[in-house]
């Protein structure tokens, strides 16, 4: 199969560059999902869309019993202008596949080419999983679950294209690999009033600025220093001209975290320090902290299964078990319900201008990766099926 993924890489190239060029914002995906539809249908695939708002499913059904794996790729866009210059650049104002979801979804439909062609060979099922909306919370992954994304399946594998690892190189972990991801907003009500005559004002920049002094210490000071947390403030927004105190100032932030008891107590800490510092200046506040997506918890078994896979097609030099992700994943919810691993595949190449971070206006990948991410994943999925065919016919005889 590794031959005929050969074959298709540059048919792998012409698709991401196709969705690099026509992206689509979270929950806003139209023309894509019909694409991917479109493009399963004609290899043959039983195809379902519309699953859980814009998602797509594909069924694999091997001509061989056994069990189910689900495969999964996310194709959303981000809200920012493409910088780079390219043949493939956005075509859209101000929206651009900044994450590698156009070369997740570009693999599995490779992937779900490849694994058809030899479908009769298959023992058991293949569920091709393209998911919209995971860069905004609540995500696609838990409306494709409660629309029956994973009935039937027995384990989950899903990658993600990464700038920070060189190309060709596979990043595993079991246990905790990304982190719960939240978002808080504090509105603090001062008094406004003129800069000349404060004293008959409540300064919510001043209350604000004291505020955020005091809730960096949070993690430092309150914080099992052994669990990782991260409690990051993005904006500070109050008035709009030089003379005028106003009435109100905004923070805004997120919290990463791995362990429900580490989130818990800085959910506390949050509300008590908020409250205690807006008392102290005679200021009232409202405060709304939204929980995001849960940690990615990979399990043992199926991350073991993986990293063996790996090795097997980039050489156990391209494979190393990585430390944890801070950035929040949404497939934390396909592992909460059924067995599977998350991993990373490299896709930076400096002389090609693919070392940029994700989420930045030039992100890009060596498109190279695309094939070994496939090769990874079909080596998985016939790995795990045939190993859970061998355990069975071992238990009959």
């Amino acid at each position: 199969m590794y031959d005929q993924l050969a074959e298709l890489y540059q048919e792998m190239v012409e698709l991401r560059r196709y969705f690099h060029m026509h992206p689509e914002l979270s929950f806003e995906e139209v023309e894509t999902p019909a694409k991917i539809a479109a493009y399963l249908t004609e290899l043959g695939i039983d195809v379902k869309t519309g699953v859980g708002g814009n998602g797509v499913i594909g069924y694999i059904r091997g001509g061989k019993p056994g069990k189910t794996v689900a495969l999964r790729a996310d194709f959303d866009a981000l809200p920012i202008q493409d910088e780079k210059n390219v043949p493939y650049k956005s075509q859209v104002p101000g929206v651009m596949h900044a994450c590698g979801h156009d070369g997740h979804t570009a693999t599995l439909l490779a992937v779900a080419k490849v694994l058809q062609a030899n479908r009769e060979k298959l023992a058991g099922n293949v569920v091709l999983i393209h998911q919209f909306a995971e860069e905004v919370a609540p995500g696609g992954a838990k409306a494709m679950i409660e629309a029956g994304c994973l009935d039937g399946v027995d384990a989950i594998f899903g990658t993600h294209l990464s700038s920070s690892f060189p190309t060709g190189v596979v990043g595993y972990r079991s246990g905790s690999i990304a982190a719960a991801s939240d978002r808080f907003s504090i509105v603090i009500q001062g008094k406004g009033g003129h800069g000349a005559a404060p004293q008959e004002s409540i300064d919510p920049i001043a209350v604000g600025a004291v505020l955020i002094t005091h809730l960096q210490q949070i993690v430092s000071r309150r914080i099992d220093p052994q669990k990782p947390a991260v409690f990051t403030i993005g904006s500070f927004h109050a008035g709009e001209a030089f003379n005028v105190i106003p009435d109100t100032a905004t923070i805004q932030g997120t919290v990463r975290t791995y362990h429900p008891e580490v989130q818990e107590r800085i959910m506390g800490e949050l509300e008590r320090i908020v409250k205690g510092t807006c008392e102290a200046s005679n200021a009232s506040y409202s405060l709304q902290y939204t929980k995001g997506y849960p940690a990615v918890i990979n399990h043992k078994q199926e991350t073991l299964l993986l990293a063996e896979s790996a090795k097997q097609v980039l050489g156990e030099e391209h494979v190393f078990e990585m430390e944890p992700f801070m950035s929040g994943e949404d497939f934390a919810y396909y592992l909460q319900k059924v067995p599977g691993t998350f991993f990373f595949t490299g896709a930076c190449n400096e002389e090609l201008g693919s070392s940029y971070p994700h989420h930045h206006p030039r992100f890009d990948i060596d498109e190279k990766a695309m094939l070994a991410a496939a090769k990874v994943m079909v080596t998985a999925t016939v790995r795990y099926l045939e190993n859970a065919a061998a355990c069975k016919d071992g238990g009959n005889r």
